[in-house]
């Protein structure tokens, strides 16, 4: 299966890449093909509301930045992981930008999503799986679960191990 991981933090080497690296890993040893993007440090505008994608665009965007290297990966995904810090009780607005562009082409293809997040407090993902379990619903898609680190969890060896397993798992 084709994974492809939409990772929304602008920080190359913060606690969020070391969750994708190691849901990477797990996924990649499970026989899986992994593409991660990059997103939060992507040239990506949010959706422009024109309509121009479904009327005149045929499912294409008016606007011409980075988002068109992330809709080939997206139109060939089986399984899509959403990963993001929390910025003040929400995904940053980098993931933000990309999840709305979505819209030009329709629903994604793929049948599975996940998301990994990370904070540096407990308590603050409520509206994030909102957010995301909406979306799952809307999809009519299926949710292969959430994983949430914070504090001290981040980076720590046990949670890079269990993140590792969770990306095992996907078949």
């Amino acid at each position: 299966m084709k994974v492809v991981i939409l990772n929304g933090s602008p920080h190359s080497g913060g606690n969020t890449k070391a969750m994708v690296d190691a849901f990477a890993k797990g996924a990649k040893s499970a026989g899986n093909e992994v593409v991660e993007c990059p997103v939060g440090s992507m040239n990506i505008h949010g959706c422009l509301g024109c309509e121009f994608c479904h009327t005149k665009g045929e499912g294409k965007c008016v606007q011409r930045d980075d988002m068109d290297k992330v809709y080939p990966e997206l139109a060939t995904a089986d399984v899509v992981v959403f990963a993001s810090p929390v910025h003040y009780f929400a995904i940053s607005g980098q993931l933000q930008s990309t999840i709305a562009r979505f819209y030009a082409p329709g629903k994604p293809k793929a049948q599975k999503y996940a998301m990994l997040i990370s904070s540096a407090s407990p308590g603050v993902y409520a509206g994030i799986e909102g957010q995301y379990k909406s979306m799952i619903g809307y999809f009519q898609a299926e949710d292969l679960g959430i994983r949430e680190l914070n504090g001290d969890a981040n980076k720590s060896e046990a949670a890079m191990a269990d993140i590792e397993a969770f990306g095992a798992s996907i078949k």
